[in-house]
């Protein structure tokens, strides 16, 4: 049975978890535009936001290049980004992309299965790699000075991958283990998986980045490399460099690495079906013998940030901020400090989607607290706090440790390649990135309400009760 400690973490890790997607669990250490010229960066391409100096510049194949320049330590993360995630897949094939990620691993023309993570090992980095719904991405940190002997591997296996069936089967076998570890396993993650799916009903988003296990199964070769001679090209990717290098080093190593891989000609644009409208609230009831502690989960279909028009993003950031994010937070004062009728609460969005995204709350209620009682307290609450509105003290508090977290990781060179990786093959620019804090320092007070009064409305929630069902053999 999960333990209730353990539920209340998972809990926690939930909206970092919705984030990062899946990454690899091996044994590792750790739409239509025409190319810039790759001799050319613009005044406007490169920025400075604080310490941050960034510059940008697009190869003849249409491959984009980002670098964040940061001198204070000899140290540097490279990364690949594709444009080709889980909400990519054809249909049928659930968990292709997070199956190629793993195959990415086995050999290519010049590298043996094993050899790329093993090399950067052995020159004292680490690497990994990752898989979400609107990317995958792969990376290693290394000493600044290796920074060519990762450009020329990764180049490497965007072009040469090679497989055999062997591969096929031993790593097929791995993500249905990583599937019963991760989802089978856990209860909390089979509710949310089917809490995902009612909210999603025509999205891609509604299925799991692993995968739906009977599809997992059939996944071959053909399916492997059919994803992979599709989306695995430069014209999809973005190269993000970032640490203790300069421009012209990183245009001239990306130039003779990157710049000679034809680009895919018939890479397709990334049209999704959408959702339609919501009409009707939406309830999801699961059981499972090995729930420890029930909690109730409540969605909302939310936009997500879009280029050059953040604001309300940025106002539902806040407001989760606001409402869910911590224990001076308004659920946790009212729910678990005043009425005591909760253990915990929290609330969650993250906007950088590049189609609509969530906004969720959970409720953990306090013993001799039913999931009904509790999902009432839930409604009371945030309507309680939508007609008193914003504290202006708590909101400014709010922002000034957001100021203080950005400045902060500005230090991570890890943090901010991701930050501009995850942005931009997610629709966004690097302008956007850039300006992401000045948005959230510049919203109003009535704007956070006016963004909760749109989203959070009844009709268009999608309700969760994560419940303990008896255990086989129980009266």
């Amino acid at each position: 049975m999960t333990s209730v400690a353990a539920t209340l973490a998972g809990l926690k890790a939930l909206g970092y978890a919705a984030l990062c997607g899946l990454a690899m669990t091996t044994g590792l250490a750790a739409q239509d535009s025409s190319p810039a010229p790759a001799d050319s960066v613009s005044p406007d391409a490169e920025a400075q936001s604080g310490t941050e100096l960034v510059t940008t510049f697009t190869l003849d194949n249409g491959m984009m290049v980002v670098l964040v320049e940061d001198h204070r330590a000899p140290v540097v993360q490279h990364m690949v980004w594709y444009r080709a995630g889980s909400a990519d897949e054809p249909v049928g094939q659930s968990g292709v992309a997070h199956f190629l990620e793993h195959l990415l691993f086995k050999g290519t023309d010049t590298l043996d299965a094993g050899e790329l993570s093993a090399t950067v090992a052995r020159n004292g980095g680490r690497d990994n790699a990752f898989t979400s719904y609107d990317y995958t991405a792969y990376f290693q940190r290394v000493a600044a000075d290796r920074l060519e002997l990762m450009m020329r591997m990764e180049a490497d296996r965007m072009r040469n991958l090679r497989l055999t069936e062997t591969d096929i089967v031993t790593e097929r076998e791995v993500i249905l283990e990583e599937r019963n570890q991760r989802t089978d396993n856990d209860p909390s993650a089979l509710f949310r998986e089917q809490m995902r799916a009612v909210q999603y009903l025509n999205h891609r988003y509604g299925q799991p980045v692993i995968g739906w296990r009977h599809e997992m199964e059939t996944l071959s070769m053909e399916d492997a490399l059919s994803f992979y001679g599709t989306y695995y090209a430069p014209n999809n990717a973005i190269l993000v460099v970032s640490g203790d290098v300069q421009p012209d080093e990183v245009r001239d190593l990306a130039e003779t690495y990157y710049g000679v891989i034809p680009a895919n000609p018939e890479l397709p644009d990334r049209l999704r079906s959408q959702e339609p409208p919501q009409s009707a609230a939406r309830r999801v009831s699961f059981a499972d013998p090995r729930v420890a502690q029930p909690y109730v989960q409540r969605s909302y279909l939310a936009p997500e940030r879009d280029t050059a028009s953040q604001e309300k993003a940025a106002a539902l950031y806040l407001l989760s901020e606001l409402l869910g994010g911590g224990t001076t937070s308004y659920l946790a004062n009212a729910l678990q400090f005043e009425q005591q009728v909760a253990v915990y609460t929290a609330a969650f969005y993250s906007g950088v989607s590049l189609d609509d995204t969530t906004f969720d709350f959970v409720i953990v209620p306090a013993d001799g607290v039913t999931l009904a009682e509790a999902e009432a307290a839930l409604d009371q609450t945030v309507a309680a706090f939508m007609a008193e509105g914003v504290d202006s003290q708590q909101l400014d508090r709010i922002k000034l440790q957001l100021r203080a977290a950005e400045i902060y990781a500005r230090d991570d060179v890890d943090r901010i390649a991701n930050r501009y990786g995850r942005a931009l093959t997610s629709g966004l620019t690097v302008e956007d990135v850039q300006d992401w804090p000045r948005v959230l320092q510049s919203i109003t007070e009535d704007e956070i309400i006016a963004v909760a009064r749109e989203v959070l409305r009844p009709e268009t929630s999608v309700t969760g009760y994560l419940t303990q069902s008896p255990q086989e053999g129980d009266q």
